[in-house]
């Protein structure tokens, strides 16, 4: 007779709710302090666009954690990977002109390769 296999204990790691519960609360706030009229944002929308932001965070912290806090490879990237969002985020909300901002890119892109070399490089 076959045995069931045992299911996985639940997860005691409450980064997951917790990083969930603090972009609600900032984006709820946002959304209060606009309709209050202290604060304004025309480009509401792209705030949503930060949840891809928070996701590779919460992704990094995650790893660094499982990882005996170490700065691994996955870390990095996951971080560096936040970054792209966080950028196009921003140009959106303060609305930028493309044209001017476009080699931030370039920047990130540089980031992101060193960040791997250095990672790599520390194995």
């Amino acid at each position: 007779m076959s045995e069931l296999p045992q299911s996985q204990p639940p997860s005691t790691n409450p980064t997951g709710p917790i990083t969930g519960g603090i972009i609600l609360i900032g984006i709820g706030v946002i959304f209060l302090l606009q309709n209050t009229g202290w604060f304004y944002i025309g480009n509401w929308w792209a705030l949503f666009i930060l949840l891809g932001t928070a996701g590779a965070w919460g992704s990094a912290l995650h790893t660094y954690q499982n990882n005996g806090q170490r700065l691994t490879q996955a870390v990095i990237g996951s971080f560096v990977g936040g970054l792209f969002p966080l950028a196009i985020a921003l140009i959106f909300l303060f609305g930028l002109n493309w044209g001017t901002v476009w080699p931030i890119f370039l920047v990130l892109a540089g980031v992101a390769m060193l960040s791997k070399a250095l990672a790599v490089a520390e194995k």
